[in-house]
């Protein structure tokens, strides 16, 4: 068992929205609602569920740029949310973001070189050489050129573009990257390539991810254990290989019949298609939260959600079908 590099216990981000009416009550969007799991160093953790579901919130929480409403994020067994200032800047280095849009997440009146340098300057290094072969060593290892440092973002494709946010990421040779929809603004052949450099990268130094995405397809192709996401509450987690043949929620028993298949004679595919819309987070059904479109829905389901339940090693579902 590899040693565990970050652990999410109870975690909760809430977050409050005025009421139209005069004295109306606010209402709350519970984004993540009391989520608990670890990430194993060195590993990729797929993130996964449908627009909505808070795993872009919850990265990002993760990451402290949204604030917390409950739990603890232990990085290396400190409470992230309890750094100061200087320890704050320090686990900075360790924890890096790869964004989902790669033209709104670099600043446009900078050139490549100043973007990339900015890092840098920031946590101390002032030797303009030095600076300025990191530079060059990380762009050539993203694919980009060196000798476009000068040029501004806007003058790069997208592909491009994710790769110089990638770039950035690598600045402070940090040990942990959130990928947050890394991927889902490019072109699928543009997919494909990011996708085998953020492998290749993993391969190279060890980096442990959590790869956040909706694409399922995408998922089960880079990670090692993937957590399924619904309105805010994880419903299923397991190892990759695990999940792929054994799915038991019926909401990842869907969104894996949903997967394209190219060669029907290689996996079985079962006919379940998810009915309805996915309900709201300001408002969400009693019980177990996915249960207005579950096929196998149970009286229970109406009231009461179900428990985060380890029914094999390594293997949870938050399933009343599996008690």
């Amino acid at each position: 068992m590899k040693e565990t590099l970050l652990e999410v216990k109870n975690l909760k981000t809430f977050f409050t929205l005025k009421s139209d009416k005069i004295g109306g009550t606010p209402d709350v969007v519970k984004a993540v609602n009391d989520l608990t799991f670890d990430v194993r160093k060195g590993e990729i953790l797929g993130i996964v569920g449908e627009s909505g579901c808070g795993k872009s919130t919850l990265g990002k929480t993760i990451m402290r740029l949204n604030h917390k409403t409950d739990g603890e994020v232990l990085y290396d067994g400190s409470d992230i949310f309890d750094l100061e200032k200087k320890e704050l800047k320090a686990f900075r280095k360790q924890m890096q973001m790869v964004f989902q849009d790669p033209f709104s997440s670099l600043n446009p009146r900078k050139k490549v070189g100043d973007l990339l340098a900015q890092p840098l300057k920031i946590h101390g290094m002032t030797d303009k050489a030095e600076i300025d072969t990191k530079i060059n060593q990380i762009m050539e290892e993203v694919g980009i050129n060196p000798a476009y440092k000068g040029r501004f973002p806007h003058q790069f494709s997208g592909g491009q573009r994710q790769r110089i946010g990638i770039a950035r990421a690598l600045m402070l040779n940090p040990e942990f990257i959130i990928c947050d929809e890394a991927v889902s603004a490019l072109d699928v052949s543009i997919q494909a390539q990011v996708i085998n450099l953020l492998l290749d990268l993993h391969d190279k130094y060890k980096f442990t991810y959590i790869f956040i995405a909706h694409d399922l397809a995408v998922v089960e192709f880079i990670s090692t254990r993937i957590l399924v996401m619904y309105l805010g509450k994880i419903v299923e987690t397991a190892d990759k290989n695990e999940l792929v043949e054994q799915h038991l929620h019926p909401y990842t028993q869907a969104l894996f019949n949903a997967f394209p298949v190219t060669d029907p004679k290689g996996r079985e595919k079962k006919e379940q298609v998810v009915m309805g819309d996915v309900p709201s987070p300001i408002n969400p059904p009693s019980g177990c939260h996915f249960h207005p479109r579950c096929p196998h829905a149970m009286d229970i389901c109406k009231q009461e959600y179900p428990p985060l339940k380890e029914v094999s090693p390594g293997h949870r579902v938050a399933c009343w079908l599996h008690k």
